[in-house]
């Protein structure tokens, strides 16, 4: 009785073992996982914040020429050459 005991117990014992051992893993890819993802929006947000910035630029360009033609009573093509 005492072995059948002392059996079941390290049976139990090893069945533990091994589900942490696969949760362990299952939770090392899920974070490898999420990680991957953060760095690909980063990325993404990144170029989107880059692309924003290059518009703006150019957006206060094209207000700063229509103003001086305005303000000067040139074409727009005169004063983009100044």
């Amino acid at each position: 009785m005492r072995k059948i005991i002392i059996a079941a117990a390290a049976t139990a014992a090893l069945s533990l073992a091994a589900c942490s051992e696969n949760t362990e893993t299952a939770a090392e890819e899920a974070t490898d996982s999420a990680m991957a993802d953060a760095e690909a929006n980063m990325e993404a947000a990144g170029d989107s914040v880059e692309e924003a910035g290059a518009e703006a630029g150019a957006a206060m360009e094209e207000a700063a020429v229509e103003t001086e033609a305005a303000v000067e009573g040139e074409s727009e093509a005169e004063a983009a050459a100044e």
